[in-house]
């Protein structure tokens, strides 16, 4: 039986980047739901005159936060598996296959598009600090990962019954990498291309404050939580 996928994508003031991402996407899976995160400028317009489907916070939320409303609405709608995606470019849709493909092989609860091929194009400064975090969190969680930040992935439905995720930041997905290992879901990273390699200028991450986000949050679900 073949697996009901959508695809996700959280947006915050992205009306530029977003209306080829979402047609893109859609000539791969259907449906394509866009959760625009409180955004000040049209992206929720542009994703619907493009095709997706709009899930609105009237207030941002956060990536976390924007995410876990894509989830509901997943489970909600008895999908099997959920593609997540960014919204400013650097995922490219027509990397979506193969997501399908490595969970068809492996059968795995969160596939984690891979960039760490691409590491060495990376700024120094981002480059180290992915390889730091990802380092840090393979170890926390059990799991051999080689990218924790990419936010290209395959959620099963599975994973997203079993675990209570606690944060709405961009530690979301660092929590969820280390809840999963813990809890012996499985998890493989699959080499991904990207639309350009540094996205220091498109992106929300705040490097100082979100990587101690990130930090305290992969410590306390480990030990705490």
């Amino acid at each position: 039986m073949t697996e009901r996928v959508c695809v996700l994508i959280p947006a915050l003031n992205a009306e530029r980047t977003l209306p080829p991402i979402v047609a893109d996407a859609r000539r791969r899976l259907e449906p394509v739901v866009v959760i625009d995160d409180g955004s000040r400028d049209r992206t929720g317009d542009v994703a619907r005159a493009a095709g997706a489907q709009v899930l609105r916070h009237e207030v941002n939320r956060g990536k976390g936060g924007a995410l876990k409303t894509g989830f509901a609405w997943a489970l909600a709608n008895s999908f099997d598996a959920a593609i997540t995606l960014d919204a400013d470019g650097q995922h490219l849709p027509g990397e979506i296959p193969k997501f399908l493909a490595a969970r068809a092989e492996t059968g795995a609860d969160l596939i984690i598009g891979g960039r760490a091929h691409l590491f060495a194009h990376m700024l120094p400064r981002r480059r180290a600090a992915n390889r730091f975090s990802a380092w840090c969190i393979a170890k926390t969680s059990g799991t051999p990962i080689s990218d924790s930040q990419s936010g290209f992935r395959l959620y099963s439905a599975s994973l997203l019954r079993r675990l209570t995720l606690r944060t709405d930041g961009f530690d979301m997905e660092s929590e969820v990498i280390v809840r999963a290992g813990r809890s012996g879901l499985k998890i493989v990273t699959i080499p991904i291309e990207l639309g350009f390699v540094d996205g220091i200028s498109t992106s929300h991450y705040r490097p100082l404050k979100d990587t101690l986000r990130i930090a305290w949050t992969v410590t306390r679900s480990r030990f705490f939580w």
